[in-house]
């Protein structure tokens, strides 16, 4: 399998998922700008979607993928089809009892997260959450596929399907909005609807993908065949690896529910304004992260089951090589040319000059971070893949720490930026800490050409930022707002001329991309 390929698919179909993503923070920015009910949707669409990240794609992916990984490795497709069916069985009914329990306990979910939204944003959050919680148990049932279709290098439809997550909420709020506000109800209920039909047509989608491959899971409803997946020694094993995992994962959601939290009492808008840049944030670390981390984890679960350490080793050489490759232009791009691209895409309507200055500012601040996000990306599943949890839970606790430590100092003096910065700041923290643990380990060792290779990448990327930060002083792009298909062609030349040039760089410094092709 080439690993450039690979990464390439889920880099190009992660990035539809991201294009229709901004697509719907478009809309939402324009239709309800960055007031109120705009915070309760995120303070709810966020519980459910921590929660996600939390069992389905964190903790339960961590855990699950290597145990499959090895089991399909050593013990062949009939016991790895057992496996599958078990821990579907488990899963499912684990979820229905968390879906209950948080329908029920919306308002108290909902009060630790945004505390300070006014009782109306309270009041609407509350609703919304509760019609959007059976979003988890689609999405967690929809990472155990993902989980088995990466493992058998079917990597086409894990990464296309949030799209259909993004296109639903897109036809709910351009559709629904008017007849919600119609029916006495807020308009913005209408992308929580959106939400809970994109869940349920992203598991749709999976059940043919399954069918096709022979490893659809075949769920117990019995209570002897519950029973019986339950005491199946992968469940066990796949529990005991989620522990540290969860812990670990649960760490960073904590992290996200804090900030949640001041946010929501910095100013009304304030946990827009994070939300937003959030977003911006998410096309690299959709790009390069997500990909990365799909593509390497299962491969290097087979190569730590078969034994082999040197094409360990090369494997996290070759993520690291294209963190930095591709990752440090992107962090020099939010860094100096965050302003203009918050104006193209955000300014219009609701969305006023104010809230692009305040969104550009906590873009600024995730762009500090970029490389330790990525990074993490690809050193924490070359512990996972070892099925070594500890070490990534304990580095999280401190980063944690450290990432609050940094708000008290960083909030008072930039606001709402200080906290995409603190969290940057601890994501650097975090890999460098994942990096020293993973080379004690012995698991990496750097190939040689990093210093050639750096200083290559950090000329070519500073010439891209200069290039950024002129066009973003030279141009008024707020000012531009009244000429909206000159303002975002004027960006896309832009951001089209200092890849140009980046590259062009790179190439006459002998760089190529081919250089990156990886065959496993």
């Amino acid at each position: 399998m080439n690993l450039l390929r690979a990464a390439s698919l889920i880099s190009i179909l992660t990035l539809a998922s991201r294009i229709t993503g901004l697509m719907r923070e478009q809309m939402q920015a324009a239709m309800f700008g960055a007031g109120a009910m705009s915070d309760a949707f995120l303070v709810a669409f966020r519980i459910p979607n921590m929660l996600r990240r939390l069992f389905a794609e964190g903790a339960f992916s961590q855990a699950f993928v290597p145990v499959l990984a090895a089991t399909y490795a050593k013990e062949g497709e009939q016991a790895t089809h057992r496996l599958i069916d078990a821990v579907a069985t488990v899963l499912l009914w684990a979820l229905v009892v968390t879906c209950v329990i948080g329908v029920v306990g919306a308002p108290v979910l909902v009060w630790l997260l945004g505390s300070g939204m006014p009782d109306e944003g309270q009041q609407a959050s509350v609703v919304m959450t509760r019609w959007m919680f059976p979003y988890i148990g689609c999405m967690s049932m929809v990472a155990l596929s993902a989980g088995i279709l990466n493992t058998w290098k079917r990597f086409l439809i894990p990464a296309a399907t949030p799209v259909l997550l993004n296109m639903s909420v897109l036809a709910a709020g351009w559709w629904l909005t008017p007849y919600m506000e119609r029916w006495g109800y807020p308009g913005i209920y209408a992308m929580a609807l959106g939400v809970m039909l994109g869940g349920l047509l992203q598991l749709a989608i999976q059940i043919p993908v399954l069918r096709r491959i022979g490893v659809r899971p075949r769920l117990a409803f019995t209570p002897g065949g519950v029973r019986a997946s339950a005491e199946h020694p992968g469940v066990g094993n796949v529990l005991k690896q989620m522990g540290p995992a969860l812990l670990g994962v649960g760490v960073a959601q904590l992290s996200l529910l804090i900030n949640t939290q001041i946010s929501s009492h910095i100013a009304v808008g304030a946990t827009s304004w994070l939300n937003y840049a959030d977003r911006l944030m998410e096309f690299p670390m959709a790009l390069l992260g997500v990909a990365l981390a799909a593509v390497l984890t299962p491969q290097l679960s087979a190569a730590q089951a078969k034994g082999d350490e040197a094409q360990y080793s090369d494997m996290l050489d070759w993520g690291l090589r294209m963190v930095l490759l591709f990752g440090l232009p992107c962090a020099a791009a939010l860094l100096l040319f965050a302003e203009p691209l918050v104006a193209v895409l955000y300014h219009r309507k609701a969305f006023l000059p104010a809230d692009v200055v305040e969104t550009a500012r906590a873009v600024m601040g995730w762009g500090v971070g970029l490389l330790g996000l990525l990074a993490v990306k690809v050193l924490a599943p070359g512990f996972y893949a070892r099925q070594e949890t500890r070490t990534p839970v304990r580095i999280a606790i401190a980063v944690l720490a450290l990432t609050q430590v940094l708000n008290v100092f960083f909030v008072p003096l930039v606001g709402v930026a200080g906290l995409a910065l603190s969290i940057g700041v601890g994501a650097l923290v975090n890999a460098f800490w994942l990096m020293r643990g993973l080379r004690k380990l012995g698991s990496y060792k750097p190939a040689p050409g990093w210093v050639r290779f750096s200083i290559k990448v950090v000329i070519a990327s500073a010439a891209l930022g200069a290039l950024l930060q002129q066009l973003s002083w030279r141009v008024d792009w707020i000012a531009l707002a009244a000429t909206e298909g000159q303002r975002a062609l004027l960006m896309a030349a832009s951001l089209g001329a200092a890849a140009l040039l980046y590259f062009s760089l790179l190439a006459l410094m002998g760089l190529r991309l081919r250089q990156f092709i990886r065959r496993v």
